[in-house]
Formats: structure tokens, sequence, C-alpha cells
């Protein structure tokens, strides 16, 4: 007698990085193992990698989604390291950060953001505080730590600790720069659990920060100062060499799941929009969790779940001779608050921020605009939001130029908005779900954590999973 393994069949769905991580882990594993595995990967679009999306030209590297990653638990480099491109990451320079509040932009220490620094009392002498607002904000060095037992906004949380000044000119410009997030909403113990450990372990959220070298994004205990990254030749390189390493998967591209059904043996029917229909063992949705939610019509807590929020927004790169912006030589970014006079929510010197991105000195400025509520403006024509734009860079920084070329970028329903009650939420929809389809897997951006190296660490703990149930020993006389 002999144990044999049945040959199984995997469809993964969605060719973002979540997708494409969970493919080459599982390619990975199923190679070194000679494990009787195909993996299958649908992408509904004519392109593989979501929204990381890189123009090359003329010598410049424009980045039309994000920018860049912040690797706190060094999964980005890990998976860098297993594709052999580790050596090609880069970091970006030092320079000065500052927010937008009125008409104004004021300089704040960069090591509020990105931790690494026990200067974190620096910003005391910030002008993006009034006197009352640094006393209040001060204020958290004697308050009590109080008990976490639900879910809150980020707003309450840090006004509560510093006061609502101090969320309205700092917490609130630099998330809704970098998530387009609205902090009356969305939830604190999604997006910032570990100011609750800090809190807990130092009452004074001052104190934590100041003895761990945490900042706002500087959230994990990571030894030294934290950088953003990208690759030498835009973040398209990671997803360039995961699909050219994908040998042994089968990339289907400009085909979309209408839905999926469940088998008499729970093994999922596939049906396409080509008319055609695939059979799996196990499927794994990458998805956003509205297009996700279409795709289950026979799924009672999905269609009991209401659809997730998202943000749309737009990227736009501007190029420029060189000079144009020496006025803030050194200059890395600002954001804007919420009570300032701009349409724009945060600009990127990016060929301050990055070396080799433009071509013989040239200038390149980063802008992103929409938030939440504030959709509208997104619609507008390329024509219009370069006007736009522009103006707000002649205010805010005294730009006066017209751009050698621009590149507008728009991302539809683009950033997930975790709102209150988000983990509890997505806890126990994904165990009611699980009950009805048990060989289908959820992940993504909707779920445990939206940016790049969330989304990377997901694809590989579910690769994983799926290698922990997917083989099943068949005896065979």
């Amino acid at each position: 007698m002999k144990v044999t393994l049945k040959k199984r069949k995997v469809v993964i769905v969605g060719g973002g990085i979540t997708g494409l991580t969970t493919a080459y882990y599982l390619q990975q594993k199923t190679k070194a193992q000679n494990l009787p595995i195909d993996i299958v990967l649908i992408e509904a679009s004519l392109r593989l990698g979501g929204k990381i999306h890189t123009e090359r030209k003329d010598g410049y590297i424009i980045e039309r989604g994000p920018e860049s990653f912040f690797d706190t638990g060094s999964s980005v480099r890990k998976l860098a390291r297993d594709l052999k491109i580790e050596h090609e990451i880069v970091q970006n320079n030092n320079g000065r950060t500052f927010i937008a509040v009125g008409s104004k932009l004021h300089q704040i220490p960069s090591n509020i953001l990105l931790g690494g620094s026990p200067k974190i009392f620096s910003f005391m002498t910030s002008n993006v505080l009034s006197l009352m607002g640094k006393f209040r904000a001060a204020g958290d060095l004697f308050l009590p730590k109080l008990p976490h037992e639900a879910d809150e906004p980020i707003s309450e949380f840090f006004s509560r600790r510093f006061g609502k000044e101090l969320v309205e000119n700092l917490v609130e410009p630099v998330l809704a720069g970098t998530f387009a997030g609205d902090v009356d909403h969305v939830s604190m113990q999604s997006m910032f659990p570990q100011f609750y450990q800090l809190e807990n372990d130092y009452r004074s959220l001052l104190v934590g920060m100041k003895k761990t070298g945490k900042g706002i994004y500087a959230l994990v205990d990571t030894p030294g100062e934290i950088h953003y990254e990208s690759f030498v030749n835009g973040l398209e390189s990671l997803i360039e060499t995961l699909e050219n390493s994908l040998t042994d998967v089968t990339i289907l591209k400009g085909l979309k799941v209408n839905c999926i059904e469940n088998n008499i043996d729970y093994s999922q029917s596939i049906a396409l929009n080509d008319g055609t229909t695939i059979d799996a063992d196990k499927v794994v949705m990458t998805t956003p969790f509205n297009v996700t939610k279409k795709v289950f019509p026979d799924s009672d807590i999905m269609q009991q779940m209401p659809e997730m929020n998202y943000a749309t927004i737009a990227t736009v790169t501007m190029a420029f001779k060189p000079g144009t912006t020496k006025k803030y030589e050194g200059a890395l970014n600002f954001f804007v608050s919420r009570n300032s006079h701009f349409a724009i929510t945060s600009c990127t010197w990016s060929h301050q921020k990055w070396d080799n991105i433009t071509p013989d000195g040239h200038e390149l400025i980063r802008v992103y605009i929409g938030r939440v509520g504030d959709e509208s403006i997104v619609e507008l024509s390329d024509n219009e939001i370069e006007k736009i734009v522009l103006q707000d860079l002649n205010r805010a920084v005294g730009l006066n130029a017209q751009p050698l070329f621009t590149t507008v970028a728009r991302w539809k329903e683009a950033m997930p908005q975790y709102t209150i009650g988000h983990q509890l939420r997505m806890s126990s929809m994904k165990e009611q779900f699980y009950e009805e389809f048990p060989n289908v897997y959820l992940a993504g951006s909707s779920y445990e954590g939206i940016s790049i190296p969330d989304c990377v660490l997901q694809g590989r703990e579910t690769a994983e999973l799926l290698l922990g149930q997917l083989l099943e020993p068949k005896l065979a006389i």
C-alpha cells in the first residue's frame, strides 16, 4: 500500500500585490516539495500590479499609484530577497517635512512621522500649533490612561490625549495625505492599534513615543531610523519580477469572475465573463470587498454586509526645468490640513526625496488630490486638475512656472476606509463566510492592512495556510 497525493487546483482571483505574492510563495513551495498543484491567477485588467503602476519615459520614473512603502515589518524586503532583487531597494533622502495650515507651510520634525529619534518634544517649538495648542498637547504628560473596551475614531483618541488642534493640524493631514482617510470615522483599533499599547505601557503617549522611538508611522519595534523605500527603477520593478518568476502559474488577464458557487464536494465552480467555467479545489479572493461581495450571491453573510467605503483619489505628477523649486531646497513633502485653503491633500518634491528619478537635474513634483467627501475634484478634466494644482502650488510654495508635462492618474474607490468596528466586523464576517465556503480565502487591502507591506504579508501567510490545508493524502492499493 502506498500513499499518493491527489492533484489539486488553486485559483487566485486578483493580480495585485496580494494575489501575486500568494501565487509566488505557493509556487515556490510547490516546486520545492514537488507537489501536484496547479495554480491559476485571474486578473480582470490587461496588466498585473493593481495600483502599483510605474511609468518610465525620457529618463523620468513616475509613480502613477503609490510611490513608496514603509516596511516596518520587513515583509517587502523578505519578498525582494527571495526574488533576488533586494539590492535594488532604495531609501528616501533626508529632508524637511511641512504641514499646510491655513495658507502657510509650517515645518515639523520628521521624527514625529517616522520615529527612530528621542527628540519627540521638538514639535513644541514648531509653529504648526498655537501656544494654547502646545499647552493642550503637553497635557498628555499628565493625563491618566483609559481602558479601551470599544473601538473609537482616530480623532477621538488623539483629541483626548493631545487636543483638537493637534488632530486638525498634524494627525488629520498626515492620514488624509497618505490614506485619504477621514479621522472622524476611521478606526483607531484597525489603523493605529499600537498607540493603545503605548498608552497602556507608559500612560503618556509623548513619553512612550520618546522611549520607543515610535512615530505616527513607526508602529512596531524596529531598531534605528526608518525610511520610505522603493526600487531603483520604480515600484513596478517588484511587480515585473514577480510576474516573470511565475513560470509555473497560469496567468489569465482580461477575464472577469462573474460568480463563484460551491460544488457538491465544496470545491468551487468559477464562472468567467467569457462563458467558460473553472473548477478549483481552493480559491483565494484578493479583490476589493465590494467586488468580492458581488461574486458570491449565494453567501448569506456577504449579502448582509454593507458595502465598504472607499476613497477616490488622483495622483498628479509634474516635471519642471532645473532650479524651478529651489526656494524649498531640501524639502521632501508637505501635508494639508482640513482647515487650509488648498484643494490638494499632499505634495512631494520627488526629485529631492529620491535619486535618479529625473534626467539631468530636472525636477518632479507629485501631488495627491481627493479625499473622503471630496471625490468630485477627481472627475475634472486633466487640464482643470492641472490648473487647480498649479494654483495651490503657487500659493503654498511660490511655484510660478508651467510644467514640461503633467501626468494625471485617477484611482476610483482605491483606498478602503477602515471605519469604526472594522476589525470585529471583518473577523465575524470571515468566520461565517468560511462556514459557507470552507475552501475560499479572503485576503488583501480590504481586510488586514492597506499598505504594500501589509498586503505582501497577507499574501505570504495565505500561501502558507493553503499549503497546510491543501494536500489530503489518498490511499491507493
